[in-house]
């Protein structure tokens, strides 16, 4: 039995470094957003509006079904909560990592 070690999960689950990225940066950003949305406590409609989504859409976000987002809509909605989001890319061992300050008095 051969055991294989990945830096991240979605290096395992991914069949090309970019793809993981990709994952690894819409997961990071998503969790953020429902981190930050769970902060505003207000109702799953009142959210769903500062976002400019859809109901069933910031469902499809809280419940963390992030095929359903790409990384610019995700950006998109971010950016719309209020985040301010600064991107930052370090060496070749290490993907690019987002910051987040989030404003939420939207």
């Amino acid at each position: 039995m051969h055991s294989e070690k990945y830096e991240s999960v979605w290096d395992a689950l991914c069949d090309t470094r970019a793809e993981a990225a990709d994952m690894e940066l819409r997961s990071a950003l998503m969790s953020a957003i429902t981190e930050g949305v769970e902060g505003w406590d207000v109702p799953q409609k009142e959210a769903a509006k500062r976002l400019g989504l859809t109901r069933p859409r910031l469902d499809d976000m809280m419940r963390g079904k992030i095929d359903k987002f790409s990384l610019d809509a995700l950006v998109s909605i971010a950016t719309t909560a209020g985040f301010k989001l600064r991107f930052q890319l370090d060496e070749a061992t290490s993907i690019a990592a987002l910051q987040y300050e989030g404003d939420q008095h939207l």
